[in-house]
């Protein structure tokens, strides 16, 4: 697509399952849009980590990073289009030498303001100034924490990942985050770290507090658990050890219709580092852009009307599998 920069462009279709599309026709049940309320703002693929689940392909090697003056066409919209929830995402947010301003300039005109963060990165951000920054402008930060456990953690993420992000936790606990009583919001994300889809959300919070309290004293709010979506450098890795196709196949077989009215896509608008819009993050991946053409945030002042369809393609499944992905 002119004008837009993307991680890769893949096949919308996957070879052993109904096209999603097909699905929903089947079952009279069009993804429409209603009253969106959350913008998504993705700072960028530019990262510190090379995960294996990761969507956008992101890390070192990429050097895509928004602009101060995209960001001041984040916050422009965000005063004329009042979303309720700015969601600042990545790649790594905090390696964004804007992220500061953005934060402060966002607070006052957003009752909620949240940052992806995958703990590490927090260092290289000099995290103490950035975490008084957080708990100053009461942003809640959810962490990826994608398991407890040394082995499965430093499998998707590498080596002395999980010391780095323990040091992460204890320094946010320090300042109030997840801690009872405190106003300042801390939510883990896990996800699998191969070809399956995660245990239940209730149990995987209960053993996830459990082990981290009793092994090193951290504390948090709420784990969420997701499916790994099937783009990107996760892509990559199912087709490299032959596992694509069976992935798919689980994730369409494991479709529940009863997530469609509460995805995160009915309700929220993305924003890539270029400042185009798109359904979703996953959407601004694959390079599916709102509406079906280009459309930049500069060339707006609203969300989208309620009942604007949404593109969707296979990669949909990962969202609407079990518990979905809300």
């Amino acid at each position: 697509m002119e004008g837009i920069s993307l991680a890769g462009e893949q096949d919308t279709q996957s070879p052993g399952v109904e096209p999603f599309a097909a699905k929903l026709a089947g079952l009279g049940r069009p993804l429409t849009r209603g009253r969106t309320t959350i913008l998504q703002v993705n700072l960028g693929p530019l990262c510190n980590q090379l995960c294996r689940h990761c969507h956008l392909d992101a890390g070192p090697h990429r050097t895509e990073s928004m602009s101060l003056e995209s960001m001041e066409q984040v916050i422009s919209f965000s005063a004329s289009s009042k979303p309720q929830v700015v969601d600042i995402t990545g790649g790594a947010p905090e390696l964004n030498p804007h992220l500061s301003y953005l934060i402060r300039s966002l607070s006052a005109l957003v009752p909620r303001l949240m940052l992806r963060t995958n703990l590490t990165a927090m260092a290289e951000a000099e995290a103490p100034a950035l975490i008084r920054v957080l708990g100053e402008n009461r942003v809640v930060l959810v962490a990826s924490l994608p398991s407890w456990n040394p082995g499965q953690l430093e499998a998707q993420r590498g080596k002395g990942i999980l010391e780095k992000s323990l040091r992460m936790l204890r320094m946010l606990n320090q300042a109030g985050y997840g801690m009872p009583g405190s106003e300042l919001e801390l939510d883990l994300v896990s996800n699998p770290t191969g070809a399956f889809l995660p245990p239940a959300q209730e149990k995987a919070q209960e053993r996830f507090r459990q082990e981290l309290e009793r092994r090193w004293g951290i504390r948090f709010n709420r784990l969420f658990t997701f499916a790994n979506v099937p783009l990107g450098r996760f892509r990559s890795w199912l087709v490299s050890k032959g596992n694509y196709e069976g992935y798919m196949k689980r994730l369409a077989t494991a479709f529940n219709p009863c997530t469609l009215e509460g995805l995160m896509c009915r309700n929220l608008v993305s924003v890539s580092w270029e400042g185009y819009l798109f359904d979703c993050d996953f959407n601004l991946s694959l390079g599916l852009p709102l509406g079906g053409k280009p459309l930049h945030i500069s060339q707006v002042t609203e969300f989208p009307i309620p009942g604007t369809p949404i593109a969707v393609a296979d990669h949909c499944y990962a969202c609407t599998a079990g518990s979905g992905f809300t």
